[in-house]
């Protein structure tokens, strides 16, 4: 337990993605001016990057993977937790250098962080030319022309109508296998721990259509994999009526009055059986059992859901405004396993010493845990984000010692889970798609199944993108390895 307790920096699944970043590859279009970026945090900042890019495209950019052949740096950033801030601010100091020889280099802040801090960034991070919000990257070339001219550009603009629905991303270091598609942005949800309603603004789907269309294009340039991405795909909700306003399409005729997750969800998986579709994240007061029976109705929507909890304990649920409670969640996971079979994969995200959260509650967890045997989750101590309901309305009450040892207890829970549901999958037939090379050895390559669990088998004939048939033949606590039938 001291050894979890030491690494839980380490060994927390959400600290870790939200300090991990991506960032752009090398693309050479004879423009005379570079972009790289660094995207921290979500899929969701992930995707933002791409349209970023297409974006800076349009306007005499090629992108670099070396910032200091860049003309312009952008942080596309994180905020769900103070650590994924101080790693953000690291990281601008490590730029002072290159800019104090450079000093023509813009360096912009985006995302959700330039949304939560606004003007106040550009006081604190003197480094700082350009500070973006999440609705205003298509303003980021009039910015970087201002910070050119000597000037600090901000725009932090929420909008309740941007979805960059008519912008065909860059696919920043894509594998050509995988790819993400945001299908809508923005939470109406108040959760009282959660910062995201601030600094993305309130709920808005996107145009089925333009959707559709990015995925068969997806899958005509060879991706056999896209990812539908919003903060609560359930409760994507398009109309007509929308469509009319906007203008974004021409095909109304075949549409729906309104397009719900379940709709949109078969619209996607009927551009082509081989293309697999996947998504995240759901909500467990939106998830229908309309979703569960079209997921299991197609054989490529694949049979895996991210169901986070956050807490096993009704009380604490009612103080987070989840707006569920214990019995609520269990009967959406009997519902889950009763549809798509034991085999489908759940994982979950756990907070671990919420306000005021007693030992018996904690332990409410666990046992919830037990109960629904996640594949694995995103686990994390609470930490207080300021201009949430929770810091206006709770008191963070819950010493940091004890934080670290309930978070060590529900890694260690999750651990021994992750583990027995991967020796279900023993001697089990599966389909996976290849991936790429293990990052172990070039002699091995990597890929998933349907459960998202990532299988290693030898590495034969197969390329990047083929779906291959293994058997599991062993198995760690976070991956599978197989053998090759077909």
């Amino acid at each position: 337990m001291e050894n979890i307790i030491k690494d839980i920096d380490i060994l927390t699944a959400e600290e870790s993605q939200a300090c991990d970043f991506k960032t752009t590859g090398d693309e050479n279009n004879g423009n005379t001016k570079k972009l790289y970026i660094e995207s921290y945090g979500c899929q969701m900042n992930f995707s933002d990057s791409e349209i970023v890019a297409s974006i800076m495209k349009e306007n005499g950019f090629d992108t670099t993977s070396d910032f200091e052949q860049a003309d312009v740096i952008f942080l596309n950033t994180c905020s769900i937790r103070e650590k994924a801030e101080q790693t953000i601010r690291k990281r601008l100091s490590q730029f002072n250098t290159l800019k104090k020889s450079k000093p023509e280099l813009t360096i912009g802040v985006l995302g959700c962080m330039a949304e939560r801090l606004k003007e106040k960034l550009l006081e604190e991070e003197k480094i700082v030319d350009v500070v973006a919000g999440p609705d205003a990257y298509r303003d980021l070339p009039n910015l970087v022309s201002i910070a050119e001219d000597g000037s600090k550009g901000i725009n932090t603009f929420l909008s309740r109508e941007e979805t960059y629905a008519d912008i065909s991303p860059v696919r920043l270091n894509s594998n050509g296998v995988s790819a993400l598609i945001s299908i809508m942005r923005g939470c109406d949800n108040m959760c009282s721990f959660c910062v995201v309603p601030f600094t993305r603004g309130r709920e808005r789907s996107r145009d089925p259509h333009s959707i559709v269309k990015e995925a068969q294009e997806l899958f005509d340039l060879g991706y056999k994999e896209v990812t539908l991405l919003g903060q609560n795909v359930d409760s994507y909700k398009w109309s007509a009526e929308e469509n009319n306003k906007a203008r974004l399409n021409k095909n109304e005729d075949n549409l729906t009055q309104v397009v719900h997750f379940a709709h949109l969800l078969e619209m996607v998986a009927q551009v082509s059986p081989l293309l697999r579709v996947r998504f995240s994240t759901s909500h467990p007061k939106d998830i229908t059992d309309e979703v569960l029976y079209t997921i299991q109705k197609y054989d490529n929507i694949c049979k895996y859901i991210h169901l986070p909890v956050q807490s096993g304990n009704s009380r604490v649920l009612e103080l987070m405004n989840r707006t569920y409670d214990r019995d609520w969640y269990l009967e959406r996971v009997a519902s889950i396993r009763r549809i798509l079979g034991e085999e489908c994969g759940i994982s979950s995200d756990m907070i671990a010493g919420f306000c005021s959260e007693t030992e018996e509650e904690h332990q409410d967890t666990l046992t919830l845990m037990d109960i629904v045997k996640f594949d694995f989750s995103y686990m994390f101590f609470y930490s207080e984000r300021p201009g949430t309901l929770a810091a206006k309305k709770l008191e963070d009450d819950i010493s940091l010692e004890v934080k670290k040892r309930r978070l060590a207890e529900i890694i260690a829970k999750q651990s021994a889970l992750s583990l027995e549901r991967n020796q279900l999958d023993l001697g089990k037939t599966q389909e996976i798609l290849i991936e790429g090379e293990s990052k172990r050895s070039s002699e091995q390559l990597k890929g998933k199944n349907s459960a998202n669990k990532v299988v290693i088998i030898p590495r034969g004939k197969f390329q990047k993108g083929d779906y291959v048939t293994v058997k599991i033949t062993d198995c760690t606590p976070a991956t599978l390895f197989g053998e090759v039938i077909s």
